[in-house]
């Protein structure tokens, strides 16, 4: 298994996961998922989870769409 992810959504790269104590930590690379920043996460698909529900809970799905 890596020690590092890349974390996309929607097939656009947001940050990405490195292991850490515990699980993978979150570092952004958008402003807008800057909110994620440092999270401890289980997994990588848990991370890339939380930022696709961030996405689309967000005012950047509903830009997107249009």
């Amino acid at each position: 298994m890596s020690d590092t992810y890349i974390i996309e959504v929607h097939s656009d790269a947001v940050g990405l996961v490195v292991r850490d104590r515990g699980g993978f930590r979150f570092f952004s690379s958008e402003a807008s998922f800057a909110s994620l920043d440092g999270h401890l996460f289980r997994n990588p698909r848990a991370a890339e989870e939380a930022a696709t529900r961030h996405y689309d809970t967000s005012n950047l799905g509903r830009r997107r769409r249009c």
